[in-house]
């Protein structure tokens, strides 16, 4: 059972974007931490660097989170997109196999893509003051009209329909779970869990960057969030989001 994440719900039939309203209320001194934003519609969700998150009404899990990690200095925020990560595909592994965190934190099964992850910090002097943590899971949709490469549901994947209340239940008590771990200083289970969870780890791939296509092996992620790829000439390549592309 979820302590933190989910003890408060706000229901909404439709909105815009349930990070819009959950960063519009973040800064409100009545707003407990773990406070959920669950919408049964987007209008027009946002994923990463105003990629736009295609959803049918009614069949997917769209939720944000509201976080106060004052705790966690602002070189660490990546550490809250880790938990996340692992809590969303957590939750999504109580439904199927072959689940993985593609860096930084869509969730795959397979080379399919199933979840995303939209994180939005204000800082706090040398900390981070609120989070707000998008999830979006396709959990029912069967048809996908947008010109995403590789969207799947957990309905197209298992063949099954699910009530959504119990999905987000699950969601809570995985985020919760990990959210501990990060409170209580735990920073070596996170990290390890993650990159046992990540996407391509130690597998040599082809990926390409602002030199081109090249074979490498995802050897980590840095302290600050960035991708560690050793190429097969023996360099060693960190990148932030977007500077490189897998193949």
């Amino acid at each position: 059972m979820a302590e933190i994440i989910g003890r408060k719900i706000i229901k909404l039939s439709g909105i815009d974007s349930t990070n819009n309203y959950a960063t519009k209320i973040a800064g409100n001194s009545n707003i407990v931490e773990g406070t959920l934003v669950l919408a049964n519609e987007q209008f027009s969700g946002r994923g990463q660097v105003n990629n736009i998150w295609e959803s049918e009404a009614g069949a997917n899990v769209l939720v944000s989170i509201v976080f106060y990690p004052v705790f966690l200095p602002v070189h660490h925020q990546f550490m809250l997109s880790k938990i996340v990560s692992l809590g969303v595909a957590g939750c999504v592994s109580d439904y199927t196999g072959g689940v993985k965190v593609k860096w930084p934190n869509d969730i795959y099964v397979g080379e399919k893509k199933v979840a995303g992850i939209l994180i939005e910090n204000s800082i706090m002097g040398m900390n981070i003051g609120w989070s707000v943590a998008g999830i979006g899971i396709n959990v029912n949709q069967n048809v996908f009209r947008s010109n995403a490469p590789n969207p799947v549901s957990l309905a197209q994947l298992t063949g099954r329909k699910f009530h959504l209340p119990e999905v987000v239940n699950k969601l809570c008590d995985h985020i919760d779970k990990w959210y501990k771990f990060l409170k209580e200083g735990d920073d070596e289970a996170v990290n390890s869990a993650y990159i046992n969870s990540l996407y391509r780890f130690g597998t040599e791939a082809a990926f390409s960057d602002n030199e081109g296509s090249y074979r490498g092996t995802i050897t980590g992620v840095n302290e600050i969030g960035q991708l560690q790829i050793r190429k097969t000439s023996g360099a060693l390549s960190t990148y932030h989001f977007k500077e490189v592309i897998f193949l």
